[in-house]
């Protein structure tokens, strides 16, 4: 709650509901008398003072009968709310319950009145039931519930693939069960939600029946009624219909700001707590490494809440040089990536003591030249290629935006390079696949051809960020054989990402092992097998081969790694280290042995 009301919009929402719902309690014993008392002189008077805004047909106020209607009003729209919600929610529940195609037809019955105008639904129906109160809420109900059961097989159905859906369903629990235990908890927060959302059109809804003759009938009245009877009198004193004009606005605008402001807090409601600080780094001192296609130091990446997953990486990579990141999941990997992309999410912030790109210090260009030197010398490889690619367009418009955004390539260029670079990478028939969509591509082609848009500038640094992960292992080599091959090519460096020590041994010169966000060991890949730092040996250890004992388990690293916003002041490791001691307390500095490894470790040898 602190949250919504916090905002400007939200606080004036809840404050303009909070005054009605004061009126429609207090106003009948208060203004009751005053708007049941008819004055046969003052009939149908513009405003005086006695009278700020005018008289009724009787000669009675009509601002004490906007507020003392108000309690009607409002809770016809409260009943039509309730009914809408239920009703809808049932309705979009039932495919679920049914068998599939009873179902079908269930939502064929949404599909129609939801396409049907909601107005018109709610006279018809309003029409058939009676006119009155009574009419009008079941009217406005059910022009309601069409967008609930809409809403409801929605989401519904987004969660009939969930794993735990599907044991459920092994376990033959009954649907109904399935439906009121594991699904309806999970998608209550957006039905309820669009409930706030439609108090406020409930009320519009409700006024202009009864304004049209369709809904409260005298002698009850409400603002709709109210302004059904000024209406004849507008052209002559248009005073007498400002007050229940007025609150029409006002109350729709209090419940429609309200929930806008829920709903915009609710799809917010993960987000860390707090205004966003970039990390405090200190400049670099020693001079930059020279001929280095990426250098960076002391890179860190932090979000509000006192969550830091990148602490203090220094990283350098050469022409021609592939080194590997690898860590457990959550160890900084791929934000780092990310910051060194400069596109860490929102609200995350990264600084660093320096960070070079093919000699450029980024930190002193402007926005517009830090924009063109990354996107023509830095390729970026997701996990994800269904991701990284626009399922709704073609790949090869895809590859040329890449030439004709930042080469000026035209149309023809850039498609005939789109066709070169998907070739260098391996794909076969290139000119037909550049016609074809995403969907149409195996795993393996999509990250290929996620590569080969990575390749339509002239990259001089190359971050492929796990994408050998949901490939298998013989689609797996193929990717790591291009990526070597196009290194080799263009003689750019590369930095590749993994959880798999064994695919960054196989592949990469230099290996950078990460765990909590900082970096606990470098070394090169010929040395993996010498590695010193407990963490590495664990991680070795952790990979079966040809020669592992099948009769024994497989060794595991104990414990877990702890959260970015929970790393200890000492040693990360240290909880899951059998080499710890009481000197771990104190954080290691990463050291440079004598044989050229970089360690963070008291008690390596």
């Amino acid at each position: 709650m602190r949250r919504p009301l916090r905002n400007p919009a939200g606080l004036l929402g809840a404050t303009l509901v909070a005054v009605m719902v004061l009126l429609a309690v207090i106003g009948p014993p208060i203004w009751g008398k005053t708007a049941a008392g008819i004055d046969p002189e003052r009939i149908n008077q513009g405003a005086s003072a006695l009278h700020l805004l005018g008289t009724d047909a009787l000669g009675r106020d009509l601002i004490a009968r906007t507020l003392v209607a108000t309690r009607l009003t409002l809770g016809l729209a409260l009943l039509a709310t309730v009914l809408g919600t239920v009703s809808g929610v049932l309705l979009g529940a039932l495919p679920a319950l049914l068998p599939r195609p009873a179902g079908r037809v269930v939502i064929a019955v949404v599909d129609l009145l939801v396409a049907f105008p909601a107005l018109l639904l709610a006279m018809f129906t309003a029409v058939v039931t009676g006119l009155g109160a009574r009419g009008a809420v079941l009217g406005i109900g059910v022009a309601l519930a069409p967008t609930f059961a809409r809403l409801t097989h929605t989401l519904t159905a987004s969660l009939a693939g969930a794993d735990y859906i599907a044991a459920a369903r092994m376990l033959q629990v009954p649907r109904r069960r399935i439906l009121t235990r594991h699904i309806l908890p999970n998608i209550a927060e957006p039905l309820i939600l669009n409930t706030a959302q439609s108090m406020g059109a409930a009320l519009l809804g409700l006024t202009a029946m009864s304004f049209l003759g369709m809904g409260v009938q005298a002698p009850s009245y409400d603002w709709g009624r109210l302004l059904n009877e000024a209406f004849g009198h507008v052209y002559v004193t248009s005073s007498v219909v400002v007050a229940p004009a007025l609150a029409v606005a006002l109350a729709g605008l209090g419940f429609m700001l309200l929930g806008d402001t829920f709903a915009q807090a609710a799809a917010g409601s993960r987000d860390p707590v707090g205004t966003p600080v970039a990390p405090v780094v200190a400049p670099a001192r020693e001079t930059p490494v020279p001929g280095a296609v990426l250098e960076v130091r002391d890179l860190t990446v932090a979000f509000p809440g006192g969550i830091t997953p990148v602490r203090q990486v220094s990283l350098t990579v050469h022409e021609g040089e592939i080194i590997g990141l690898v860590g457990e999941s959550g160890s900084g990997k791929s934000m780092t990536a990310a910051a060194i992309g400069q596109i860490v999410p929102h609200p995350g912030l990264a600084g660093s003591a320096r960070s070079r790109l093919c000699g450029v210090d980024l930190d002193g260009l402007l926005d517009r030249e830090r924009r063109k030197l990354l996107g023509s010398s830095l390729a970026m490889v997701f996990q994800d290629p269904t991701a990284a690619l626009n399922p709704a367009l073609r790949v090869g418009g895809q590859l040329a935006e890449v030439a004709t955004l930042h080469d000026g390539a035209t149309p023809a260029q850039a498609r005939a390079r789109a066709v070169e670079r998907l070739r260098r990478v391996h794909i076969p028939r290139p000119a037909q696949v550049v016609k074809q969509h995403p969907h149409e591509l195996s795993g393996g082609m999509r990250q290929r051809a996620v590569i080969a848009m990575g390749l339509m500038g002239t990259p001089r640094l190359v971050i492929a960020d796990e994408p050998t992960t949901a490939l298998d292992v013989t689609v797996q080599r193929e990717v790591i054989r291009v990526l070597r091959e196009v290194v080799d090519e263009t003689r750019a460096g590369a930095l590749f990402i993994s959880h798999d020590i064994a695919v960054v041994g196989e592949l990469c010169d230099r290996i950078a092992v990460m765990y909590a966000g900082r970096i606990v060991e470098e070394l090169p890949a010929q040395a993996l097998t010498t590695a010193r730092h407990p963490y590495t040996r664990a991680l070795i250890g952790s990979l079966p081969d040809m020669a592992t004992d099948r009769t024994r388990p497989l060794t595991t690293i104990p414990g877990r790694q702890p959260a970015p916003g929970d790393v200890p002041e000492g040693c990360a490791f240290a909880d899951r280290c059998s080499l710890a001691t009481a000197r771990c307390a104190t954080r290691p500095d990463l050291r440079t042995t004598t044989d050229g490894h970089k360690l963070a470790c008291w008690e390596a040898a």
